[in-house]
């Protein structure tokens, strides 16, 4: 029998939950951060140095990799993992919330979508049928449904309208995605904002039956607060025993309270966008890189932190380095930011497993609430 896909919970304290996913590609442990590779590649990283950051599996965009350098030359070249040279599990999502952002370059039907590429404006279709051969043809081990990002606001009728048509979308993915031991496949929940539409997405999908369970349509801009309040009640309405995914976040806050409210995966682009512009995330807060203070500081940017930027650099150099654009600035402050993620999330899973998970809530706050390191 080939391995298979399986979901070991572990232990919650509250809502929140550790275990491990089981893929014939390795252990995930959540709850997990992934890392974004958008274009078959986490900028500014190696892949090893990816997986010393403490990560366990990676994103890889659907969108763009259909675009460039298309799925049929990488499974010409043997896949995703080994194109680009990262041999743990990767899960792929399915285009739905790029073409969503396209906006005026794409046309929407029952059938899929039809969009513009934005690289070099040819003309393209993404079905459901399309999206699942796509990701079969990268060889994720987790492959997401096709579905439509609902836009935020959006009138309940106009929600309603669009979860349906995702839902559709899901079983069609489902009849797409076949019979495939050793790989997963992942619904979305939809109903942005409106507890009674995402009650009918989760028993719809429930009845389609999924490997995993995402909560889809959250942090497109409707805010910290109104995130949480529909996190209060949506991964409660998904089963206990399938991961659960928050697509798209976001902010070290955004995760710990997603996690205290039951989600068991994450991911967001925000750790290795946000190293490149200079903008770190330590154990007392933001620290903007780029700015003055640190010109003549000669200590670590994180003293907690044994990340090769904070291990082997002052701030001093990290900021002269970043002012002057220099490449090493990137890779540096990514590497530290994945490092950051990656702590925090063995932290709770320590705590969670420990069963003080609400005392680690509170310290993480009171520590960021004290702000940067005194000066000098």
């Amino acid at each position: 029998m080939p391995p298979k896909f399986e979901f070991d919970l572990q232990a919650t304290d509250g809502k929140a939950r550790t275990g491990v996913i089981s893929t014939p590609r390795g252990d995930i442990r959540t709850p997990a951060f992934m890392p974004v590779g958008t274009a078959a590649t986490v900028k500014a990283m190696m892949p090893e140095s990816v997986r010393q950051t403490g990560a366990d599996i990676l994103l890889g965009n659907t969108y763009h990799l259909m675009l460039r350098p298309t799925a049929e030359r990488i499974a010409n070249l043997g896949g995703l993992h080994k194109f680009m040279n990262w041999e743990r599990p990767i899960l792929t999502d399915s285009g739905g919330f790029q073409v969503m952002s396209l906006s005026g370059l794409r046309k929407m039907s029952e059938e899929g979508v039809t969009f513009t590429s934005h690289i070099d404006g040819s003309k393209h279709k993404l079905t459901p049928e399309r999206s699942m051969e796509i990701q079969k043809l990268l060889g994720s081990d987790i492959v997401m449904c096709f579905d439509e990002c609902t836009p935020y606001p959006a009138e309940e009728k106009v929600a309603l309208e669009s979860m349906r048509m995702s839902m559709r979308w899901a079983q069609r993915s489902k009849d797409a995605f076949g019979d495939r031991p050793g790989h997963a496949l992942f619904g979305i929940q939809q109903g942005s904002t409106f507890k009674d539409q995402r009650a009918e997405s989760a028993e719809k999908l429930i009845n389609v039956g999924f490997d995993g369970y995402a909560v889809g349509g959250l942090a497109v801009g409707e805010g910290q607060e109104m995130m949480f309040d529909v996190l209060n009640y949506a991964p409660d309405m998904l089963p206990t025993d399938k991961p659960r995914y928050l697509m798209g976040v976001g902010k070290p806050d955004d995760i710990v309270g997603a996690v205290a409210r039951g989600i068991d995966m994450m991911d967001c682009v925000l750790p290795s966008r946000s190293g490149r512009t200079g903008q770190l995330f330590t154990h007392r807060g933001v620290v903007n890189i780029k700015n003055a203070r640190h010109a003549n500081d000669p200590r670590p940017l994180d003293e907690n932190c044994s990340c090769p930027a904070c291990s082997n650099y002052s701030r001093a150099y990290l900021h002269h380095v970043f002012r002057s654009q220099e490449m090493i600035s990137g890779m540096l402050l990514t590497w530290h930011n994945l490092h950051y993620y990656q702590e925090l999330m063995q932290n709770m899973r320590d705590a969670i497993a420990a069963g003080t998970f609400e005392q680690f809530q509170k310290t993480f706050h009171e520590t960021r609430a004290q702000g940067d390191i005194d000066p000098l």
